[in-house]
């Protein structure tokens, strides 16, 4: 492949990574709802801890462990965000 050919597939790849995303913060929103019904954190440790153990666990390459670590805590932290506004 030609590096248009990559370039092509990589603009592909990010709005699929941009549609999951969205999703993935739909599913935050509805989480805050129903913490907030409850009356819990928006924080929870124990699950963050969970969602980067499974990160790893499944992690194949080229990534690092660590590489995902911090893309996965900016995810985390931005969806922290727009659970704050519920």
């Amino acid at each position: 492949m030609d590096m248009d050919g990559w370039r092509a597939r990589i603009d592909a790849l990010n709005g699929k990574l941009v549609d999951l995303l969205n999703e993935r913060a739909r599913c935050a929103l509805g989480i805050a709802e129903l913490k907030k019904q409850r009356g819990l954190p928006i924080q929870d440790l124990k699950r963050e801890r969970e969602i980067l153990e499974n990160v790893m666990r499944d992690n194949q390459g080229p990534l690092s462990n660590e590489a995902l670590i911090r893309i996965f805590n900016g995810i985390m932290e931005e969806h922290r965000k727009l659970e704050e506004k519920v």
